[in-house]
């Protein structure tokens, strides 16, 4: 048996509970893992409350949460090549990270550098892989100024960083509670609310070349009055919003190679993940509670003991 985090039925907190389950099998295509370490998003609760990601085919309940894990290979799938028992690897799960086990598709898995820690590479799937895909996206060129909305969390840091990595100078939304943290990621820190484009406004006399949205809603309105062309905005925070208002999803590779690609820059120093949360597995509902409540600065992550 294997215990994991799960959601019984869509609806608030009172419908998760920590289960053991059958130890999952490898299909085709995809590892055993042993879980060293779950990164805690945003889209996990969305998900248990009943929001369905476009095109997906919905999971059957209970569901385990977590959509990015790290850990070490227990036994392998048929077809897969490149990867052994006992690899040290990170990825985005089948089927749920929050688990003592999990299955990773090797389409968009990577080998865990020696240089990371189990906890670092946890966060890398979808948090900085977001970060990533949007500042490609956006191309923007060096000394160009780019507006990071939800700058204080998981996705928006790590866009702060990489951003300032190609040379675009970086103007970050975030409450004041998070005006230390995102003033030490390198950005000029603003804070949301009435008269938000006025403000960047005042920041940033010479304007916005694009913003990269993670926070959605009346944000994202304020935002986007800033731009003279909506082509440049961008948002992983409300993606039917942003199209209303001319701009775009960010688009995700889902690729081993960003993985491979994030995990590089996290090595070279361009990129820290900044976890500052950590629970045990048998903490993971104050783990998940500490991102749904909105307070959690950067990361959070689930460490899972062996």
């Amino acid at each position: 048996m294997s215990k994991a985090y799960v959601f019984t039925r869509n609806g608030g907190p009172e419908v998760e509970a920590l289960v053991d389950r059958d130890m999952p099998t490898p299909g085709p295509g995809e590892l055993l893992v042993a879980v060293r370490a779950a990164g805690v998003n945003p889209v996990d609760w969305k998900l248990r409350k009943g929001y369905t990601r476009p095109g997906s085919v919905p999971q059957p309940f209970p569901t385990v949460f977590g959509s990015e894990a790290a850990g070490v290979v227990e036994a392998i799938g048929p077809g897969v090549g490149g990867f052994a028992i006992g690899d040290e690897v990170f990825g985005n799960p089948v089927a749920g990270g929050y688990a003592e086990h999990t299955l990773l598709p090797v389409a968009v898995t990577a080998h865990k550098p020696a240089g990371i820690s189990f906890a670092d590479a946890a966060v890398l799937p979808v948090a900085a892989a977001t970060a990533y895909d949007g500042v490609r996206q956006l191309g923007l060129a060096p000394g160009a100024t780019l507006l990071v909305t939800g700058a204080g969390g998981g996705v928006g840091s790590a866009a702060v960083q990489l951003a300032q990595h190609a040379g675009v100078r970086v103007i970050g939304v975030a409450s004041a509670s998070k005006k230390a943290f995102v003033e030490s990621l390198g950005a000029v820190h603003v804070e949301p609310g009435g008269g938000l484009a006025d403000r960047v406004r005042a920041l940033a006399p010479g304007g916005i070349d694009a913003v990269f949205d993670l926070a959605g809603g009346d944000t994202l309105r304020e935002a986007a009055l800033l731009l003279a062309d909506p082509a440049a905005l961008i948002s992983a925070g409300d993606k039917q919003l942003v199209a209303e208002l001319g701009g775009a999803p960010v688009e995700r590779a889902r690729t081993a190679a960003v993985l491979v690609a994030v995990a590089g820059l996290v090595v070279a120093g361009a990129l820290r993940t900044h976890v500052t949360g950590t629970y045990p597995l048998s903490a993971a509902g104050e783990a998940l509670r500490a991102v749904e409540d909105g307070h959690a600065l950067g990361k959070t992550v689930i460490e899972v003991t062996v």
